[in-house]
């Protein structure tokens, strides 16, 4: 496809206090790898022109070398320093990538996300301006008050979970964030697509992704992915012994 400059903004400026080790959790190995290899080489080997890599002011000479260089990214332009807070990490990216027409927001320690999940968030932004992964959940959801006594139960059918990447017109993304940033909101901002929804009345399409594609921040998320990543090797090495004996796939 002819698509415009598309740019990743990829965030690794946690601290991920949650996983318990003095090493942040987007440093830390799975399979041999760090968890933000895996996340680097979807978008390396996707429709995307450039990356955007934002980490810690103390981690940027650590990226640059033992992870873009040793491993040989290509498309990641910069390395720049994240902010105090994850909007200003996004914001920061978005200044730095201020000559493309879409954007795509990932957090780095989702190592499950794909080239062909990118594709689809890629395509909708180009349709919508504002588009996210998800998935329909699974669970019943209940709604609580601050005694954590259930309130209400919204109907399963239109929930989703939702993941990153994220995808925009990059005017769009960018104005809201800077709308935001303007006023003296207090509002948490857990994904980029709420600001559009808030500040510019932009509704974001919403495409499937994976169940996989999980957020790693606890310990018990080191041993899932690492479980999912064993499959999708298996899966690979399969595929391709097939294709080296002549079975067309």
């Amino acid at each position: 496809m002819g698509y415009e400059k598309v740019t990743a903004v990829i965030l690794a400026a946690g601290q991920g206090k949650r996983m318990g080790t003095d090493v942040p959790k987007q440093y830390l190995r799975i399979r041999g790898h760090e968890v933000l290899y895996y996340s680097l080489k979807a978008f390396e080997e996707s429709c995307v022109d450039e990356i955007i890599l934002v980490a810690g002011e103390q981690d940027m000479e650590y990226c640059q070398r033992q992870i873009v260089e040793k491993y040989g990214f290509q498309k990641v332009a910069k390395i720049i320093s994240g902010g105090q807070e994850r909007y200003d990490s996004v914001y920061a990216g978005l200044l730095a990538a201020d000559d493309c027409s879409y954007v795509l927001i990932h957090d780095g320690a989702r190592p499950m996300v794909t080239p062909e999940i990118i594709s689809r968030v890629l395509d909708g932004a180009m349709t919508y301006d504002s588009c996210t992964t998800g998935m329909p959940v699974k669970d019943t959801i209940k709604i609580s008050d601050e005694s954590g006594m259930a309130v209400d139960t919204p109907e399963r059918g239109s929930l989703w979970t939702i993941h990153t990447p994220q995808g925009f017109s990059y005017p769009v993304i960018l104005e809201a964030h800077r709308r935001f940033r303007q006023g003296s909101y207090r509002i948490s901002v857990t994904d980029d697509t709420m600001l559009a929804e808030i500040f510019l009345r932009k509704r974001a399409k919403l495409v499937e992704g994976d169940y996989r594609n999980i957020k790693v921040t606890t310990p018990e998320d080191i041993a899932a992915a690492e479980a999912f990543l064993r499959e999708r090797d298996v899966s690979e090495n399969t595929q391709a012994g097939l294709r080296q004996n002549g079975v067309v796939l």
